[in-house]
């Protein structure tokens, strides 16, 4: 089965103090582009996260971030007491020398001073890594998963388009040999219109069939037969086959518009516009598969 590009995987961690959630989404792209948001506390994790998203994810535009939820009493900032009592009496001292009364609101000018607040290291220790990377691999996961169903969406959707065009292969050859009588009549026709004009019928006849071997289609559509069947085959290897698939649905373009230029036939033509209209939707969805 193959797997889409596009993804979205969640994953919460909940210890005594606090709650780690991780997200982590993909979209398509040619190679892996990976964009992070991780706090400083798991910085020192970052190398082997990266190196795990890589390692599973392989290709798309990756977000992936880290949030923090403090739930406990335990916090990184702090107030910092000893500096907001120095605070506290400096300024009932000011008030005392400059005969003012103090303040009505205490906390709501100690609070705005510089370094009232503190920050308190953290160290991440054995338990909260185990909780953190278990997130993370469970977000991963989901992700994965998430994929693997846009791919098995994406495949009925690649398995219908190359169905409509093998179909719309085989109403092309209703119309080959009426075509080539058309072309043989309105070549006659015009020459007959030509006043005082005479021809070798003979010669006429061997600038016809090679006329006619220069519109012939029967290499057009074995190649474009054959491109759609290594489609199908390659769809079906799975994982990993997104660009082999954009290659192949390149050369079913090719063949489709070198049968269009040479129908030379109205309803030839338009079935050739329909089956440039599937081709197009595919291409789309390639761009979306791994």
């Amino acid at each position: 089965m193959i797997q889409s590009m596009t993804g979205f995987g969640k994953a919460v961690a909940e210890l005594p103090n606090k709650k780690i959630t991780i997200e982590i989404k993909s979209l398509n792209s040619k190679q892996l582009d990976l964009s992070t948001r991780i706090p400083s506390l798991y910085r020192e994790k970052e190398m082997e996260i990266r190196s795990e998203i890589a390692k599973r994810l392989e290709r798309g535009k990756v977000d992936f971030s880290i949030y923090i939820e403090n739930i406990g009493k335990d916090m990184s900032t702090q107030l910092n007491i000893p500096v907001i009592e120095s605070y506290y009496e400096q300024i009932n001292d000011a008030c005392l020398k400059l005969n003012t009364a103090p303040p009505a609101d205490w906390f709501s000018i100690l609070l705005k001073l510089p370094d009232s607040m503190k920050t308190v290291s953290q160290e991440l220790d054995e338990t909260e890594t185990k909780a953190l990377m278990e997130a993370v691999n469970k977000a991963i996961s989901q992700l994965e998963e998430f994929r693997t169903q846009e791919g098995c969406m994406l495949q009925k959707i690649f398995e219908q388009k190359i169905g409509n065009i093998s179909k719309l292969l085989k109403d092309i050859e209703l119309y080959e040999k009426d075509r080539v009588e058309k072309i043989k009549n309105r070549i006659a026709e015009a020459l007959t219109k030509i006043e005082n004009f005479d021809y070798d019928k003979n010669r006429f006849e061997q600038e016809m069939i090679f006329y006619i071997e220069k519109l012939d289609i029967n290499e057009e559509k074995h190649r474009l037969d054959n491109h759609l069947r290594y489609f199908i085959e390659t769809l079906e290897k799975g994982q990993g086959q997104g660009k082999k698939l954009g290659f192949i649905s390149q050369e079913m373009g090719r063949e489709i518009n070198t049968m269009g230029s040479k129908s030379n036939h109205a309803e030839m033509q338009k079935i050739v516009v329909r089956m440039k209209d599937e081709l197009e939707q595919i291409k789309e969805q390639v761009l979306n598969v791994m």
